[in-house]
């Protein structure tokens, strides 16, 4: 019978990160619009980075974080370095951990939980 309470506390656990997400993204939701509307000011859409990693028993989801990096590119046609394309506005996200904002739609889908290790890289 130790199955059955594990699988109420997955349920518990389930609400608690529905009841969570939706709280921080109600309280959070005219930040989240101010920094997408500066990020599309800056840089132009899109305002999210879509990056694929691999959830619950390896299954992979697409994690969403607000953008903070441009498209620059040199003349053959590759990505600059890392530093060369972090906006300013783009580190003072990162610093304050802002940018992860857009993840709570990723707990609220059942992507991810609240409390939990950090996805990792697919690769």
């Amino acid at each position: 019978m130790k199955t059955v309470g594990f699988f109420k506390s997955l349920k518990l656990k389930r609400a608690l990160d529905v009841i969570g997400a939706s709280c921080a993204l109600l309280a959070f939701g005219p930040v989240m619009i101010y920094i997408a509307l500066r990020i599309w000011r800056e840089m132009g859409s899109s305002v999210l980075f879509r990056q694929v990693r691999p959830g619950l028993y390896g299954k992979p989801f697409v994690m969403y974080k607000f953008r903070t990096m441009t498209e620059a590119r040199d003349a053959e046609g590759n990505l600059l370095p890392d530093e060369m394309r972090l906006t300013r506005f783009g580190r003072f996200l990162r610093e304050h951990s802002l940018d992860e904002l857009p993840e709570f739609f990723n707990v609220l889908k059942g992507d991810m939980s609240l409390v939990g290790p950090r996805p990792l890289l697919m690769e």
